[in-house]
């Protein structure tokens, strides 16, 4: 057999191609061995996909595997497989892509803008190309299952590349990398062990590295070389899930998110169709530190079991970032960037599908907390929905805020204290309890729960048996407004506008003859709150209080707008309607002082407005002067 050496010129711009996969392609340089083992693993899956018609490709060595050489003395680090091997043609093919006369025509015609676009480039498969980040010198020799002939490649891409007949004792591929001198760290063990762990450990194929040990010199060898296994090798999102069991899940989870704890709950499934896509999504079970770093994701992206990103928020939205897991595409390129993840339409399939599945998952939480079990000799009903809730729920509101396909469905997942006081509830199930004559799911704001269970706006909607829904989150109510309603049901603060609560006719007429009897005692406290508020009336909320303040229908609560304003944004003041109840002794009280004493009347009706503020838990705007006021009424003023 000859050993002339055939010399191909490449026929577009080699340097450029480079300098654009060194710039452009690849932000750190370790990713050649990523690239490198994901070109060994597919020729060993093509060579066990043929071998499954074939059996005889595989002859006498049914060990598929990938091996890793360092020669610490040639500077060289080789990268062998025993996969399906290329021929002389295939490896001026292969190893030719970019002397493609397409990759000239596209280099031709892009811009020096566009030359920056990785998606473009990605298109005509450069990732062996990546051996020269590290290398200045690239070596393959090549032997096809069952040929006789072996080949060798080889380039300083430059201006050309040189074939030539050569020797390897059985099928499969070796990449040689003449290392550079700034690169020779991927000659020891532990880097090489670490990249391997971090790219690769869920390649099917073993990707095993000879290493040196010490022995006993008393035995005459100091020395000796073994072979270890570097990867898990455990694909565990590619596998049935009739195979796996509850300690191998919880054993991936921990291993890949470092939590001490077992997770929630969690979600395997697999997409076929126009996208190929398999994944494993877990809910933790305790909320992380950084849970509000909206720029911190928690799922990793492989793309046909090569590791791609490791916190890909491209396919996971902010309001999902608790999710942890694993998404593994077929589709996507390896050499795949986040400006291309940004526009794929790839990257949206596998968006929403990470979306449809983890609400899945929560919907499924969701009814089993419905549901009883029992449990030594006891019902009980499993709170694990309720457990996430409490830990995770204020992110999962972010999406029911900005996401408005889905409130519907996010609607349902919602959780919220409530007047029933037996723990969090969600809006179906306040649907099913309430009265057949109440048309509307009512709701009221407060910095805290104590505050809103003792909320003077809630006491008629209590006397008549309504349940009212807490919200004491700071985005409660923006989530509430945005909703406006539930399966059909408004959703309507207590705080603001008329209540249009269901009543008698003898109710009306009794309501209508208070107001004309107040009329005059109602215009008379608004002309001394003229400043303060908007409008007095009488109410259709109260049955202990004496008064309250309410927003208008289409206004900005009391707690919205301090809320606003507490995160430093320019709110104006509002002026607010104060509502009072016509049958408490204080306002029977102030109808008595109309008549006489003004100034007196002046003085309760300031108090009576400062008392409304402080009911919703906020102080006057003169807490001195409210003080005395309160001190001169024990006085017996």
């Amino acid at each position: 057999m000859s050993a002339t050496a055939e010399k191909h010129a490449f026929q577009a711009e080699v340097n450029e191609v480079l300098a654009i996969v060194v710039n452009s392609l690849y932000s750190h340089r370790e990713v050649f061995l990523r690239e490198l083992i994901s070109n060994a693993s597919d020729a060993l899956d093509q060579l066990n996909l043929k071998a499954l018609t074939e059996p005889g490709l595989l002859g006498d060595d049914h060990e598929l595997r990938i091996e890793l050489l360092a020669d610490k003395k040639a500077g060289t680090l080789t990268i062998r497989d025993n996969g399906i091997g290329m021929s002389r043609d295939e490896l001026i093919e292969n190893l030719g892509t970019i002397a493609r006369s397409g990759t000239k025509k596209l280099m031709q015609s892009l811009s020096a803008e566009q030359k920056k676009d990785v998606a473009l480039i990605g298109q005509f498969g450069v990732g062996f190309y990546s051996a020269f980040l590290v290398a200045d010198t690239v070596t393959v020799v090549s032997r096809k299952a069952v040929s006789r002939e072996s080949w060798s490649w080889e380039s300083q891409a430059k201006c050309d590349f040189e074939v030539r007949a050569s020797e390897r004792s059985g099928r499969g591929t070796d990449v040689t990398l003449h290392l550079k001198d700034d690169a020779r760290e991927y000659l020891e063990e532990w880097p090489l062990r670490e990249l391997v762990r971090k790219y690769s450990d869920y390649v099917r194929w073993p990707i095993r590295l000879e290493v040196e040990r010490e022995v006993d010199p008393d035995h005459g060898q100091a020395r000796k070389s073994e072979w270890q296994t570097l990867n898990a090798a455990r694909a565990l999102w590619t596998r049935p899930k009739s195979e796996l069991t509850h300690e191998q899940y919880v054993e991936f989870y921990k291993h890949t998110s470092h939590d001490w704890q077992e997770p929630l709950a969690w979600t395997h499934f697999k997409v076929e169709g126009t996208h190929e896509l398999t994944g494993l999504l877990f809910l933790p079970r305790k909320a992380p530190l950084d849970l509000f770093d909206r720029r911190k994701g928690g799922v990793r992206l492989f793309v046909k079991r090569v590791f791609i990103l490791d916190d890909a928020q491209e396919i996971l939205p902010e309001w999902l970032r608790f999710v942890r897991g694993v998404v593994d595409s077929e589709d996507l390129p390896l050499n795949v960037s986040r400006e291309i993840l940004q526009r794929d339409a790839t990257t949206r399939f596998i968006k929403k599908q990470v979306v449809t599945k983890t609400l899945a998952l929560l919907e499924e939480l969701a009814r089993e907390g419905e549901t009883e079990i029992e449990r030594d000799g006891k019902k009980e009903k499993r709170e694990r929905y309720l457990e996430f809730w409490r830990e995770f729920g204020c992110v999962l509101k972010e999406g029911a805020y900005h996401e408005a396909e889905l409130r519907p469905q996010l609607a349902g997942l919602l959780r919220f204290e409530s007047s029933r006081g037996q723990g969090l509830t969600g809006l179906a199930a306040y649907k099913q309890r309430m009265p057949a004559e109440q048309k509307s799911i009512y709701t009221v704001s407060a910095d805290r729960l104590a505050t809103a269970q003792a909320s003077p706006h809630i006491e008629a909607l209590k006397k008549k048996g309504y349940e009212v829904l807490f919200l004491v989150d700071p985005i409660d109510e923006w989530v509430v407004d945005a909703l406006h309603e539930f399966d059909g049901t408004p959703l309507v603060s207590a705080a603001k506008g008329a209540l249009d609560l269901p009543e008698s006719g003898e109710e009306r007429a009794a309501k209508e003859k208070q107001r004309k009897d107040l009329a005059a005692v109602l215009a008379r406290m608004h002309a001394i709150l003229e400043g303060r508020v908007k409008e007095v009336r009488v109410t259709d909320r109260l049955t202990d209080s004496p008064a309250c303040l309410i927003s208008e229908e289409h206004g900005l609560s009391a707690h919205m707008e301090r809320t606003l304003r507490d995160a430093g944004h320019a709110v104006p003041e509002q002026k607010r309607i104060l509502e009072v109840n016509p049958e408490h002794a204080v306002i029977q009280k102030l109808r008595a002082l109309a008549e006489g004493d003004d100034q007196k009347f002046q003085r309760w009706t300031a108090l009576l407005h400062d008392q409304a503020l402080l009911a919703e838990g906020v102080l006057p705007p003169d807490p001195a002067g409210f003080a005395r006021k309160i001190a001169e009424l024990m006085a017996g003023e």
